[in-house]
């Protein structure tokens, strides 16, 4: 009988992936597999999974960069893979937030343990509902609850999604954001190619940050990848 619970795998290795993906499926979970670390963190910030598995080494962002994001929103459970006698890096992931951890090459009934020990630890309070309410930077200041977001008191009219574009920067202020990331988070869609609908959003609530003095250019476009707030 399958469980409800539903595992994101983050492995660059494809055939690691698909032996990982073969094995929580017949202990009777959902999985879903990613290759990079942009594209696992856009499935988890989906709220959509109760464990995660991630890999330290992925192309695009690494694991850690990818935990240090997600707990930023997420407290969903996750176990760090690591190379053999890293303990650097075991060391690491947890002071980000990891749950656990296992080392490569793993014994697979321990790695199913881990996995069904964390799950029974925390499946009754696991919830994203642990995000700030009010975010401050410099003298800009955003309050989530209203959607408000003024400069030394003064409010800036923002629409709701220039709004959720400018919390979503300054919640990861000094991380390049992808545009597929952005997109899902404030659009709820995925982004497509010839899609400049983000583009238009980041111009205007660039002028209007100018338009009340707050340097608008903090808020700069990495070309190939995304944007971020400095």
């Amino acid at each position: 009988m399958q469980s409800s619970y539903k595992v994101l795998v983050a492995e660059d290795d494809q055939v690691l992936n698909q032996q990982i993906a073969e094995l929580v499926t017949n202990a009777g979970y959902q999985v879903d597999t990613y290759f990079d670390g942009d594209s696992a963190l856009l499935a988890a910030s989906k709220q959509q999974h109760q464990l995660m598995l991630l890999d330290v080494m992925l192309p695009g962002k690494d694991g850690f960069s990818v935990l240090s994001m997600l707990r930023k929103t997420s407290q969903m459970p996750v176990i760090m893979v690591t190379a053999k006698g890293a303990e650097e890096e075991r060391i690491t992931g947890l002071q980000k937030g990891a749950d656990d951890y296992i080392a490569k090459p793993f014994n697979t009934t321990e790695l199913l343990l881990r996995i069904e020990a964390l799950l029974r630890r925390t499946q009754h309070d696991v919830s994203p509902n642990n995000e700030t309410d009010i975010i401050r930077v410099d003298d800009l200041v955003l309050k989530k609850s209203s959607q408000e977001a003024l400069v030394d008191n003064v409010v800036i009219e923002l629409t709701a999604i220039q709004f959720k574009v400018l919390w979503q920067l300054a919640l990861h202020r000094g991380e390049v954001l992808s545009k597929a990331y952005l997109s899902q988070q404030v659009l709820n869609r995925p982004h497509g190619s010839y899609d400049r609908g983000l583009d238009m959003h980041v111009s205007r609530l660039r002028r209007k940050l100018h338009q009340v003095e707050w340097n608008g250019d903090r808020l700069q476009t990495v070309h190939g990848e995304g944007y971020c707030l400095r």
